[in-house]
């Protein structure tokens, strides 16, 4: 017998609402047919899936561990429907890219025209912060992600399919601006611009730790604006940041980009639906897998933005 996907799904509204009454509402069900539907998933799995307090309902440690795998299937279906219909309507050939604010506009067009073949395909980019990007992924609103250090996690898989070389970002005037190249021992006691908290963000957790190879404890701080390319982000806090932007006058001349001597390369990662089919994702990651130092190697795994 199958595991039921609706019973499933009445699962994690339960464990995401904390009890059976807002998850009837959200579902538009009765608590009790909600209730019946949870008792027959349990009866069919055959242990017991949540604890039922007074106040509050919980998942066990064995509905926990079917919710998270819950989510991933219920994600799967939705890309296939929503596969099935593009095709069905004529647009097998569009591919739906998003990226993280840590991948440049600019970076993903040169890795789609890296890719670009006389099949045709269509790409549709957006940015999306690396929450918003896992849940369009896993609800099929995107074919393929593109992110620095964004773990996969459960239902994604990841490649690495290129890198970028890392440089530093300085307000103009700064003593490092008329540097032709640093180094990173160089940034010592510079007060650094980053995207994500330490510990919360992987792309973060990246660049503090290549600091730390080379001596150095940053005093990092969370950019106040959100969104906007990398390098801007000198401009509107006076701190150093590092970025992926060629060398040179940048953000209208407000800022300005210095080489890292020796060099230091930064990752780009593919994040895709585990277990989909997608003839223009196929397409693109075999084009751009042997590119740019990358290499392609699917990981099921944990890695940001």
């Amino acid at each position: 017998m199958s595991l039921d996907l609706r019973k499933l799904e009445h699962l994690v509204a339960v464990a995401e609402e904390g009890g059976f009454t807002r998850a009837a509402e959200r579902l538009h069900l009765s608590q009790q047919a909600l209730s019946t539907s949870i008792r027959t998933l349990e009866r069919h799995v055959g242990v017991q899936l949540l604890d039922r307090g007074h106040q509050h309902v919980t998942p066990t440690p064995a509905g926990q561990a079917l919710i998270e795998d819950a989510r991933a299937l219920n994600a799967q279906a939705l890309a296939a429907l929503d596969r099935a219909r593009r095709i069905g309507r004529g647009r097998a050939g569009h591919l739906r890219v998003g990226h993280t604010p840590a991948v440049t506009a600019e970076e993903v067009v040169e890795l789609l025209t890296r890719a670009r073949t006389e099949e045709g395909i269509q790409a549709h980019v957006r940015q999306l912060f690396p929450d918003e990007l896992r849940e369009h992924l896993l609800t099929g609103a995107c074919d393929v992600g593109l992110s620095r250090a964004m773990p996969a996690g459960t239902g994604l898989t990841r490649a690495r399919i290129a890198e970028h070389r890392l440089r530093v970002a300085v307000p103009a005037g700064h003593p490092l601006a008329d540097r032709a190249s640093v180094a990173l021992a160089d940034l010592r006691d510079q007060p650094l611009t980053v995207w994500g908290e330490p510990g919360s963000s992987a792309y973060t957790d990246l660049l503090i730790g290549l600091c730390r190879q080379a001596g150095v404890e940053p005093d990092t701080r969370r950019n106040p604006v959100q969104g906007t390319p990398p390098v801007t982000a000198v401009t509107a806090t006076g701190r150093i940041a590092f970025v992926t932007t060629p060398a040179g006058p940048a953000a209208g001349g407000a800022a300005r980009v210095v080489d890292l001597d020796p060099p230091v390369r930064v990752p780009v990662h593919a994040l895709w639906p585990t277990h989909t089919t997608c003839p223009g994702r196929d397409l693109f990651l075999s084009r751009t897998g042997s590119g740019d130092g990358g290499g392609r190697g699917g990981e099921g795994g944990s890695g940001g933005g």
